[in-house]
């Protein structure tokens, strides 16, 4: 990804997902990079991050989005991502064996 608005290094936590842009006029398939983190110092929150790659979609102008959450909604957010994933893992299990 090039002319990126995160920092993407050794701590990032995802780089290079497939992602997906969506409008109401078009919808870009891109790699991206997704990070967790919160502030050094007396933190409050904590930050998600998604960037897309904007020089695979010409349809959006280079940004990256955040979202700010408290530790509680983090949790959720958290508990949201495992059930789901234990989900998709399971079916993807039963689709192996043939079960339904």
């Amino acid at each position: 990804m090039t002319d990126r608005l995160l920092r993407v290094n050794a701590y990032t936590t995802l780089d290079l997902v497939d992602g997906r842009a969506r409008g109401h006029e078009f919808e870009a398939d891109a790699p991206g990079v997704v990070n967790v983190t919160a502030p050094r110092e007396d933190p409050e929150h904590v930050t998600l991050e998604v960037e897309l790659d904007g020089t695979a979609i010409d349809d959006l102008a280079a940004h990256a989005d955040e979202v700010d959450l408290s530790p509680a909604q983090a949790r959720t957010l958290a508990d949201a991502l495992e059930s789901t994933a234990d989900r998709v893992e399971a079916a993807a299990t039963d689709d192996e064996t043939g079960d339904r």
